[in-house]
């Protein structure tokens, strides 16, 4: 069976740095390209600093539909382990549904994740056409799409303008065991919230809270879902780093 082609610009982010490691997931439907600013910013501070392409994304939607949850939760695995092997400490973080994935990797490696940081985490919806994703992931192959909900001007994200029906299905089945097991979670966890988002709705950051409880909260004002490539994103940026600062040394030791 072909490999797809990779669209220009959603390749595997690889930056060589120190002993302190980051591994970034990008979203649902997006590319790597929603993190490289983030990624380089990292870098650029010296750490060492992976995003893989998630199994299914930057090639086609007809791909993508042919891949689930544990497909993509499988290649942040193998990111974070090779993370592993060339830095004493490994942070992980993620936009949309590439937050959902950090989180489980949190839950499920908790003696090994130093620290999460989420930007707009999937972990649930109180959407009532949500209830007929089982059936229509069976008929249809695909919705319009969620991309580029981005509030500043001229700012485009690279991801598919239609939302693969069987991907979404698995997506939506994995959300409830996350969330069940958020308690698993033993490293500190700095949350970012858009004010204003269209894609992920306030009940993910609600759950996340209330699942996580020393989780910590900061609300970025002035941009939409994609917030890593909208107006806040230097607050992410910066604030990550930090975060990445104060905690490392405690992980180490």
């Amino acid at each position: 069976m072909p490999v797809p082609d990779v669209l220009p610009g959603a390749e595997p982010i690889d930056l060589p740095g120190g002993p302190v490691g980051v591994l970034l997931s990008h979203g649902f439907t997006g590319t790597t390209q929603s993190m490289r600013p983030w990624a380089e910013h990292l870098a650029a501070a010296g750490l060492t600093v992976v995003a893989p392409r998630l199994p299914g994304h930057g090639t086609s939607i007809k791909d993508m539909n042919t891949t689930g949850f544990s497909d993509w939760y499988a290649a942040v695995e193998r990111a974070f382990d090779d993370l592993r092997s060339r830095c004493e400490t490994v942070f992980a973080m993620g936009l949309s549904m590439g937050g959902t994935l950090v989180l489980r990797l949190a839950e499920e490696r908790a003696d090994q994740v130093a620290g999460v940081v989420v930007v707009n985490a999937s972990l649930a919806t109180e959407r009532k056409d949500a209830k007929l994703l089982p059936l229509l992931s069976k008929v249809v192959p695909a919705f319009p799409g969620i991309a580029s909900d981005i509030k500043k001007p001229g700012v485009t994200e690279l991801a598919y303008d239609k939302i693969p029906l069987k991907a979404a299905y698995s997506l939506q089945r994995a959300w409830p065991v996350v969330r069940r097991d958020l308690s698993r979670i033993s490293c500190p966890v700095l949350v970012y919230r858009s004010a204003v988002d269209h894609v992920v709705e306030p009940v993910s950051g609600r759950e996340l809270l209330k699942g996580c409880v020393h989780a910590e909260e900061r609300v970025l004002p002035d941009s939409y879902h994609v917030a890593t490539l909208d107006h806040d994103a230097p607050t992410i940026f910066e604030g990550s780093l930090a975060f990445v600062r104060a905690h490392a040394a405690a992980a180490a030791g």
